[in-house]
């Protein structure tokens, strides 16, 4: 146990470092898909279960929540990205259980924002060739469970972004702890330290220009700046109120620090039926919006938040599942962000 706080001791400490508050830094961050989220089940919530979340959907969140897994869970999930727009997110992931108190588990997701049109200053209105953008990251985590109370979790992510003639990638690593407590493990806190890793810069043709002069041309290469990656902390707390044996209502709290935006303070309800019905719905509050800072505008997403999951038992004579999870953040502007997602336990 004296591990275990030590750790909640060192992310805590790297938080204050890392989020001293530099409001001169805010939007200098890039690769910002890595703060999207893919997965219907969490999206429904903002994205704030971070002490509650688990399986597949925790290595987005909270990584701790992996060592949670209960056998096997396979999931795959869409998302119709501020419609309108016509990006999508796709999304792929996997745990296991190893043993009794370990898991790991592989996540990949991708970004597809389809073709854009090539333009360029001597045809201002195309080419009529185009060209589609790639955004890549792939994820390989771990979870370990102490005395079935305190869960760590570590995920170690290679992110890539790439056209034709460019390419940028990149390293990050998210740390995560939770910790229940109560007769039937009904509070739930934790804290997660995601995107934390090396500077991304493009490279590649796409950086050179040329000059034609007295009929010979010369060639110069530019030098792409470096970016940092959008890092935040998560720390949150959940408490399950049980109706009867059959029906519960959790009530979930969390406050997100982001070291390239504003703070997030948020807060949720999930309604719960014999686990194979639940309902879900939150709001997030961006802080500093009313500062008075010129530069300080209000996020896309207004704040709601909601979705759905059914689960249906594929066996009588096992615990094997199939899941339909629903998300929808609202927008503005845009028609907001519609989730769905698969998910497979046995």
């Amino acid at each position: 146990m004296k591990k275990i706080l030590t750790l909640c001791i060192v992310l805590c400490a790297a938080s204050c470092i890392l989020f001293a508050g530099n409001p001169d830094r805010q939007g200098e961050a890039g690769a910002y898909e890595l703060l999207m989220n893919p997965w219907a089940k969490s999206a429904g919530l903002h994205t704030i279960n971070t002490a509650s979340i688990t399986g597949v959907e925790a290595m987005r969140l909270n990584p701790a929540g992996v060592s949670r897994t209960m056998g096997t869970e396979i999931a795959l999930s869409h998302t119709f990205y501020l419609v309108g727009t016509d990006i999508g997110l796709n999304a792929a992931g996997f745990s296991q259980q190893v043993g009794k108190s370990g898991a790991f588990g592989v996540s990949i997701m991708a970004v597809d924002v389809g073709d854009i049109p090539i333009t360029t200053t001597s045809q201002p209105e195309g080419t009529g060739s185009t060209f589609s953008p790639s955004f890549f990251n792939i994820g390989l985590s771990y979870a370990h469970m102490f005395e079935n109370k305190v869960s760590v979790g570590v995920t170690l992510r290679a992110v890539s972004e790439s056209t034709s003639d460019l390419n940028a990638n990149g390293f990050a690593v998210d740390a995560g702890v939770q910790y229940v407590s109560g007769d039937n493990d009904e509070f739930k806190f934790g804290i997660s330290l995601r995107n934390v890793g090396s500077p991304m810069s493009f490279k590649g043709e796409g950086l050179s220009t040329q000059l034609v002069r007295d009929d010979v041309t010369f060639t110069f290469a530019g030098r792409g700046e470096s970016f940092e990656l959008p890092s935040v902390l998560n720390i949150g707390a959940s408490y399950d109120f049980a109706i009867d044996e059959k029906h519960m209502i959790t009530a979930m709290g969390n406050f997100t620090a982001n070291s390239f935006s504003n703070d997030n303070l948020s807060a949720g309800v999930e309604y719960s039926m014999s686990n194979l019905f639940q309902i879900r719905a939150a709001y997030k509050y961006t802080t500093g919006l009313n500062s008075g800072k010129s530069f300080v505008q209000a996020p896309v997403y207004t704040g709601l938040a909601g979705g759905v999951s059914i689960m249906v038992p594929l066996n009588k004579e096992s615990e094997a599942k199939l899941a339909v999870d629903y998300g929808y953040r609202a927008s503005d502007p845009w028609d907001g962000s519609h989730s769905l997602s698969l998910r497979m336990l046995f």
